[in-house]
């Protein structure tokens, strides 16, 4: 949005592809802002662009997240209008001469309507569509220092500090609350096997966050997004590749 029509132009005839981070507006308890989501994806969204010499396309604050539609601050998209959106912007990118996109993630609500847009697009243009769950890298990359994906927890504070610490109320942290087998549901719903679905966020938390927000440190702010966005980088390159191959056939 910042670049005139011909830098536009320029960047797609040197590298045809385009960088889409796409997060949510929602509740994160009383000591993160309610685009958490938005604002990680669009640090790391970023940091990918620039690294590939990409064309960085916003989405827009808004995903698909009626399970925190109870809750003040929460704006959650119908399926219908995500995906209607996301096909829009998608279609006049490829129009512009845009052929490969990489989403970049950092909701797990908006997963089906994403992969829903990506195989229907894709088919239907001939163009190629990487999607990047940046939340999922994030886990991993963590895991081993101690850092979860909770909503609300350390990772994702961690992500907001990195976007701008002033947004951050930790002198409003307490000690979360979870009902009686919220751990066991939380697995269940996040295994890539046997699943069931979680409609409201207080079947997690009693107060529609959980965590440590505490783990994240400042001695840890300056790598975030060049943690992830590198890991993503050669994620996204390998499936690149695969794709090469298979259209060289």
């Amino acid at each position: 949005m910042d670049l005139a029509s011909p830098d536009v132009r320029a960047l797609i005839n040197r590298n045809p592809l385009a960088v889409i981070p796409i997060g949510s507006t929602e509740q994160h308890g009383p000591h993160l802002p309610n685009g958490t989501d938005t604002f990680i994806a669009e640090l790391i969204g970023q940091d990918i662009a620039s690294k590939l010499d990409g064309l960085y396309v916003p989405f827009g604050p808004y995903g698909v997240t009626p399970i925190h539609a109870e809750h003040p601050g929460t704006i959650s998209l119908k399926r219908s209008t995500f995906e209607a959106l996301l096909t829009d912007i998608v279609e006049e990118l490829t129009f512009m001469g845009v052929e490969t996109f990489v989403f970049v993630n950092w909701h797990e609500g908006n997963i089906p309507s994403m992969d829903a847009v990506a195989y229907t697009v894709q088919k239907r243009l001939g163009i190629n569509i990487v999607t990047a769950q940046a939340c999922y890298v994030a886990q991993r990359i963590y895991k081993e220092l101690g850092g979860e994906l909770t909503h609300g927890g350390g990772i994702e504070t961690l992500g907001v500090m990195a976007y701008d610490a002033d947004l951050l109320r930790v002198e409003r942290v307490t000690t979360a609350t979870r009902p009686v087998g919220a751990e066991e549901l939380d697995e269940m719903r996040r295994s890539k096997e046997v699943y069931g679905f979680v409609t409201n966020v207080v079947e997690l938390a009693n107060d529609g966050w959980y965590g440590n927000p505490h783990w994240a440190k400042l001695d840890d702010v300056s790598t975030f997004s060049e943690k992830i966005s590198s890991e993503v980088i050669t994620l996204v390159q390998a499936a690149r590749r695969a794709r090469k191959i298979a259209q060289s056939r």
